[in-house]
């Protein structure tokens, strides 16, 4: 039993492992400095908004809700990544992204992680929108209330980055489990964040789409087609071509 265990979880983990370990044995935390800042930003955040004099700053600048108009709540979006949820414990937001983008970050490079990361966020944003637009009796509606309810902050990301890792490394039962708690987490709290949170699966499970159907395309005989999209290790089950930053 535990001989089985062991080959699963190298079979699931193995060729993520080795991309994670080979940087952080060579270079340790700087091989990660946008996830450190990621980290330090979400920190300083959430000790600027818990002062007298720091809650609306943070909430002009980093703060996402439907009911702000379009421009000034796109521009807030890149910030908002690292706005922690006031009623939720902040440490939570900080390992996540520590581990999550810093896994991310060693695979991928820190501009696709961000790239990612910002999708996904974004993707949760303007579902919002459309959900309060659809009303709460239409399929994927929300009440009108969640107009004024602050989006997810790390955590559409962090979910985001989850399964694009997990699928572009073969980690396939990881990426299909981190989906499954965002179903069970919207169908035992039907909630803003939780919505949110399968737009950005649904948006990250496009790119996934997009990025196989790339690679089918450039691996045909013949001519050369272009680039593959580069990155730092070959993922397992996905076929992929290795990453390389």
């Amino acid at each position: 039993m535990r001989g089985t265990l062991a080959r699963w979880a190298r079979a699931e983990w193995g060729p993520l492992y080795a991309a994670v370990r080979e940087p952080l044995r060579r270079r340790g935390l700087p091989a990660v400095p946008m996830t450190l800042a990621g980290v330090a930003l979400t920190a300083l955040l959430q000790h600027v908004q818990n002062q007298p004099w720091g809650y609306k700053p943070v909430q002009d600048l980093g703060a996402v809700r439907a009911a702000d108009p379009l421009g000034p709540a796109l521009l807030r979006t890149p910030l908002s990544l690292f706005v922690p949820a006031l009623d939720l414990p902040v440490w939570g937001a900080l390992v996540q992204i520590l581990l999550v983008f810093g896994i991310a970050e060693l695979c991928l490079g820190w501009w696709r992680t961000l790239a990612i990361a910002y999708l996904a966020t974004l993707a949760g944003t303007l579902y919002a929108r459309l959900g309060i637009t659809l009303g709460p009796h239409a399929p994927f509606g929300l009440p009108w209330t969640d107009a004024h309810v602050v989006d997810t902050g790390p955590s559409a990301a962090v979910v985001g980055l989850a399964v694009f890792v997990g699928w572009r490394y073969g980690a396939y039962v990881t990426a299909g489990a981190v989906t499954l708690a965002m179903v069970v987490e919207v169908l035992v709290k039907e909630n803003l964040a939780g919505k949110e949170h399968l737009a950005a699966l649904m948006a990250v499970g496009v790119l996934c789409l997009v990025a196989a159907a790339r690679h089918r395309s450039v691996s045909r005989p013949g001519p050369a087609r272009g680039h593959r999209w580069p990155g730092r290790r070959a993922g397992r089950g996905s076929g992929l071509p290795p990453i390389q930053s």
